[in-house]
């Protein structure tokens, strides 16, 4: 006859089989509500990990009446039970996924509540604004008066300020999370497969003097100062009847148009080097661009950078290494990245985070234009509460089911 083990304590059990057969021996933890994960009552059997030994456990426990979770279902429970926020839930899944110590650090900062704390303090501000405003509204007499005497310009200036600071934190956490995509583009045999060599350390793409080598993309990740950097070695582009090499092309032109990043690579031992070619006219206008003048060993150059108006340009040798440093660090002034040890101050933001922040932005935008006007206090408390609700909607205050389901469905199995 089985017992319930005491609450909170490892009690070493053993698991038998409805016959009474001894399956395995191993420790059994009693969590009784509140005080669990999910807030509800949690029974935890720690087996010895066999794959045959743990499946006979897992029958036994599913003839017993009970079911397999469902992804992401534990920590969807502790959500729906106040026991952390959507901020916190969604941290669980990004520590799983964390490719770097930094980004696992960040995630963990966002998982203590660092990050809810900052936006909860952004929400009970707009929450004593709103209140001061709408109380303007109901004694419309001393109108002018109290929107000087309660300072609403300077109080509307410090939450935009500090909303300011918060989007840059989760910025920068969103690249430690998504990374960077990067990908390199350029004529046959300028050296895009030398280049990806040099930037991953390793000979992964083959590198000939017969243009036309690279037929398909070839994708490595490497990272610079914690960030995840994807990039990706293309066919180069020019005519070709070659139907093999047209496909490459074809993928190389899908892999721009999904890059935050183009790495255009140009023979510089060519006098002059050829700027137009015709990979330069697939790259749209309005995507981050960096031109590498490559081969500068030909010419016993020294690797440097041009910072043009609308241009970068960086002159290296993807042959010896030499200004492959200048690149990472250009790369990663592009993306935006601020070098903040061990993630400190940053968030685990993800992408739903960032535009529900820029929204917020907007309105609080918005609500500065209207208060020119005493006239306008009406149009000003509406923009402050729909800046309120871009805000609660990250932290899960406001949040549709539907959005709820594809937050949790992207969870590893169960938690």
């Amino acid at each position: 006859m089985g017992k319930l083990p005491k609450p909170r304590y490892a009690c070493l059990s053993q698991f038998r089989d409805n016959d009474g057969q001894v399956i395995d021996q191993g420790i059994a933890l009693y969590f009784p509500a509140p005080h669990s994960y999910t807030g509800e009552d949690v029974l935890e059997l720690q087996g010895h990990g066999g794959p045959a030994v743990m499946n006979l456990l897992l029958n036994q426990c599913l003839s017993a009446g009970v079911r397999l979770a469902s992804p992401g279902e534990f920590t969807l429970r502790a959500y729906l039970n106040n026991k952390i926020d959507l901020v916190q839930a969604e941290s669980v899944a990004d520590i799983i996924e964390a490719n770097t110590i930094e980004a696992a650090r960040c995630a963990m900062h966002s998982l203590q509540g660092h990050f809810s704390a900052r936006i909860e303090e952004l929400v009970s501000l707009l929450t004593t604004l709103r209140m001061l405003i709408e109380a303007t509204l109901d004694f419309p007499e001393d109108e002018i008066d109290n929107l000087q005497t309660l300072q609403i310009k300077k109080r509307l200036n410090d939450i935009h300020t500090q909303l300011e600071q918060i989007f840059t934190a989760a910025q920068q956490g969103n690249l430690l999370q998504e990374g960077i995509n990067i990908v390199l583009v350029g004529a046959p045999n300028v050296g895009k497969s030398s280049l990806l060599n040099q930037l991953v350390e390793d000979d992964v793409a083959i590198v000939t003097e017969i243009p036309g080598t690279t037929r398909d993309t070839i994708q490595r990740t490497i990272t610079l100062e914690g960030i995840p950097v994807h990039i990706i070695d293309t066919a180069g582009l020019r005519e070709t009847s070659d139907i093999v090499e047209q496909k490459g092309i074809e993928r190389t032109h899908a892999a721009i148009k999904n890059a935050n990043m183009v790495i255009r690579l140009v023979d510089s031992s060519q006098q002059p080097p050829d700027i137009n070619d015709q990979a330069s006219n697939y790259i749209p206008a309005e995507k981050p661009q960096i031109t590498v003048f490559n081969k500068i060993d030909l010419l016993n150059e020294n690797p440097k950078i041009e910072n043009g108006k609308n241009s970068i340009g960086i002159h290296l040798s993807a042959k010896t290494g030499e200004g492959i440093e200048l690149l990472r660090k250009k790369i990663l002034e592009i993306a935006g990245w601020q070098f903040n040890r061990g993630g400190e101050g940053l968030f685990m933001a993800r992408q739903r985070h960032l535009e529900a922040l820029k929204q917020a932005q907007i309105h609080l935008d918005n609500a500065q234009k209207f208060t020119q006007n005493e006239y306008q206090l009406e149009l000003l408390a509406e923009e402050l509460r729909l800046s309120q609700s871009a805000l609660s909607s990250i932290t899960g205050q406001f949040t549709a089911d539907d959005l709820l389901g594809e937050i949790f469905s992207h969870f590893c199995i169960g938690k």
